[in-house]
């Protein structure tokens, strides 16, 4: 068997039900390559392994876990990346799937992990604590709406999927879970300039109880800054907004 490490952020799911859920979540679309980000003990790994003519990779970096995958599913031996995510390149050339339990204290950062892959990743099944989840996949207008929301719906259709209650998890986390799809879209709003799309909306939600030509000042000119958009608060403000902005930027 296998030790749970808590510098990890490990809870393994237990509930058969919920992982079923999860995979199932994958199958709408085709696709030929998939991964599959800490898999843990295998509990979705053994499901994804059903999967035919796939070429499926995991990345895992605990080395028992990855010695007790080697062994309880023969299957995945030689596919096992060994390596932190937010560490890796794309392990494939072209299109793939990704799905995850994700470890809550780098959810955020997987995430942008996804925005970087953006090019490549054409569906993303995820589980997450479920305030990050719920962040995500909000709209204009709520108190969840944020950097997270933006970024991700700038690229991806979001959709929020279903909650995961504590205890389908050894150990129980603390905080509810929720899974998330995201579905690519390519650059549907003509984004030119990731960089500074992703400086502007953080910099925006960076004082997001102001007006937005507070914290948006430096990068507007002093005739750009009297349009009434910048009489509103970052949570107003729709993607499309956003990208308005982003190409009067100084």
């Amino acid at each position: 068997m296998y030790t749970l490490k808590k510098s990890l952020g490990q809870h393994f799911l237990k509930d058969e039900k919920v992982c079923l859920r999860i995979v199932e979540a994958l199958k709408d679309q085709p696709f030929r390559q998939l991964l599959e980000v800490g898999p843990g003990g295998g509990a979705i790994t053994k499901h994804l392994l059903a999967f035919k003519e796939i070429d499926f990779k995991l990345v895992e970096i605990d080395t028992e876990k990855i010695e007790f995958l080697n062994k309880a599913y023969p299957g995945v031996r030689g596919n096992i990346i060994e390596a932190d995510i937010l560490q890796v390149n794309a392990p494939f050339e072209g299109p793939f799937t990704l799905i995850g339990n994700f470890p809550y204290n780098i959810s955020t950062q997987i995430v942008f992990k996804v925005i970087d892959w953006r090019e490549q990743i054409e569906k993303m099944v995820g589980m997450f604590q479920k305030e990050v989840a719920v962040r995500i996949c909000s709209g204009p207008g709520s108190k969840e709406y944020g950097i997270l929301s933006v970024i991700s719906q700038a690229y991806f259709k979001t959709s929020y999927l279903f909650d995961v209650d504590e205890d389908c998890f050894n150990p129980p986390p603390k905080v509810k879970s929720g899974v998330i799809k995201f579905e690519a879209m390519g650059n549907p709003f003509g984004i030119n300039n990731h960089r500074k799309f992703m400086v502007l909306v953080k910099a925006a939600f960076g004082q997001r109880r102001k007006q937005l030509r507070n914290p948006l000042k430096p990068y507007f000119s002093k005739e750009a800054l009297l349009d009434p958009i910048f009489t509103k608060r970052a949570e107003q403000l729709s993607v499309q907004d956003f990208v308005g902005l982003l190409n009067r930027m100084n």
